[in-house]
């Protein structure tokens, strides 16, 4: 394990949050800040998988499959939220409609190309090639990236439609949506990719920790240690730590 490389951003670069940029504390920059910070755990994800697969052995790869899987089916629920429960309720507090339509748009551009990676791998299994996955990912790596830029500026934006006649709990109406998609499939087979790949003990200095996601000691440590138990050789292709630090690779 000594010899395996430490993750790092590439291909794709984290990006900062509104809050770290801009120093504002208002609602909006939270919610924001929290979904660039979202986004950067499915940046890590796909990193990971782009820099591990090119070195896998053969006895690594039925537990990379379902680490990949586990990517897509986490970039996937998160889409689902925001456009079944998210935006929706936005426009509604709002009194508009249309408001995040951009961002259903952006979603669509890579939509296709995170299909074909899902159903490469389902397909070919553990006689997948890393070079014709890498092909794929790269099909749609820039539209995926320039969509998790672009979301974070466009939530904190939404800040002007909220108004002393109409205030907009937008931490609240994300909150009440996140509610909606937590099934136990969802926790035990997709979520250890969104927390193992939490980079809040070093991003931005440190600031996050303990402050998004938001947990209890004993809620981090169901989610970054009990639940990871399941199906946990999956798990160890993740960029970070259980303490949500940046680690070694595992190949």
């Amino acid at each position: 394990m000594g010899s395996h490389p430490l993750y790092t951003d590439v291909p794709l670069a984290v990006i900062h949050t509104p809050r770290y940029e801009t120093s504002k504390t208002d609602p909006f920059t939270v919610e924001a800040s929290k979904m660039a910070l979202s986004h950067n755990a499915f940046i890590r994800g796909f990193n990971s998988i782009y820099q591990q697969a090119p070195r896998l052995l053969p006895g690594d790869k039925s537990d990379f499959v379902g680490y990949c899987i586990a990517w897509h089916d986490c970039v996937e629920a998160h889409h689902r939220y925001e456009e079944d429960h998210f935006f929706p309720n936005v426009n509604k507090a709002a009194g508009l409609t249309g408001l995040m339509d951009s961002a259903v748009h952006e979603h669509a551009s890579f939509h296709d190309g995170m299909e074909r990676f899902k159903s490469y791998l389902r397909t070919e299994g553990v006689g997948f090639s890393a070079t014709e996955l890498l092909a794929i990912m790269d099909s749609f790596k820039e539209p995926l990236h320039s969509h998790l830029r672009a979301e974070p500026p466009l939530i904190a934006a939404l800040a002007k439609y909220s108004t002393h006649d109409n205030p907009i709990d937008i931490l609240e109406i994300a909150n009440a949506a996140a509610r909606k998609q937590i099934t136990m499939s969802l926790v035990l087979n997709v979520l250890p990719v969104f927390y193992l790949n939490m980079n809040e003990a070093e991003f931005e200095g440190g600031m996050w920790q303990g402050v998004f996601p938001h947990l209890n000691g004993t809620g981090t440590w169901i989610v970054t240690k009990a639940v990871p138990m399941w199906h946990s050789r999956r798990w160890r292709f993740a960029s970070c730590s259980s303490e949500g630090r940046l680690k070694q690779l595992a190949v």
